[in-house]
């Protein structure tokens, strides 16, 4: 499939997690010496490296070793050198997808449904039944998958499901089981979209946008809360008749003055 012009990358650092299925081994070996000129390319030269690793086998060997060398120049793969020549050669090779147990979150986004259904057809024909629950997983993660097992009989009728799920744009994989057949239908899953939350601006009086950090607002909901006051936390009121009554009676205490009461005074 020819590239768009947008598709075009300009750079080896312009590759990621998606576009590197796109990017041929020639297009990363002529985009990778370019950059190689440039200062502080080593520096990237592992988490570039990672990344094709996701579509490609990456190996380094010893261009030295004539056993090594001939192994990854028999056009099987394509090799490019590293910054540090003490690094090696590096050797990459397309990971083909040929076995539905070749499929993985990754490489899942980036088939079509009927190279989908074509992987499935060649697991020994046991049908979507026949694939294990990891690999289900992963093929329910990116397409709609949706199963029937009718009479042959009764499968293409007019109207029937199968006519109903092509028109709603599925591919259909038959697979034979005796007198009857199990039809499997995928169609590829529409993108997520990411939802933002999007908030009220404010504005000052001069009409400036007010930009507020997280801890500025939570501290702003915090006052805006009201505060609940324990009715026993509040001050006592002193004319209030039951400030006292939580209080037991105490004793009579006598005057001062009368310290000398019931004491005889000797004449």
């Amino acid at each position: 499939m020819t590239k768009q012009p947008e598709e075009m990358l300009e750079s080896i650092l312009d590759i990621n997690s998606n576009n590197i299925w796109n990017v041929s081994e020639n297009e990363i070996v002529t985009l990778w010496e370019q950059e190689m000129k440039e200062d502080n390319f080593a520096s990237c030269e592992e988490k570039l490296l990672n990344i094709i690793r996701l579509a490609y086998e990456v190996v380094h060997f010893d261009n030295g070793d004539e056993r090594e060398n001939a192994k990854y120049s028999n056009g099987e793969w394509t090799t490019f050198p590293r910054s540090d020549i003490k690094k090696g050669i590096v050797a990459i090779r397309k990971r083909n997808i040929t076995r539905v147990t070749d499929l993985s979150y990754e490489n899942i986004k980036h088939i079509t449904a009927a190279t989908l259904l074509e992987l499935i057809s060649r697991n020994f024909g046991g049908g979507w039944d026949s694939i294990p629950l990891y690999l289900k997983d992963i093929i329910e993660s990116s397409f709609e998958i949706t199963t029937t097992t009718l009479p042959a009989s009764r499968m293409h009728m007019p109207g029937g499901m199968m006519e109903r799920k092509v028109a709603d744009g599925f591919e259909v994989l038959e697979v034979e089981k005796g007198t009857w057949i199990e039809a499997i239908f995928a169609k590829k899953k529409a993108p997520a979209t990411k939802l933002r939350l999007l908030f009220d601006q404010e504005y000052d009086e001069d009409g400036n946008r007010v930009v507020r950090d997280e801890d500025d607002e939570d501290d702003e909901e915090l006052d805006d809360r009201d505060v609940d006051v324990d009715e026993d936390d509040e001050e006592p009121n002193e004319d209030d008749e039951t400030f006292y009554s939580s209080y037991a009676p105490e004793a009579d205490v006598k005057d001062e003055d009368d310290d000398t009461a019931g004491l005889s005074v000797l004449e």
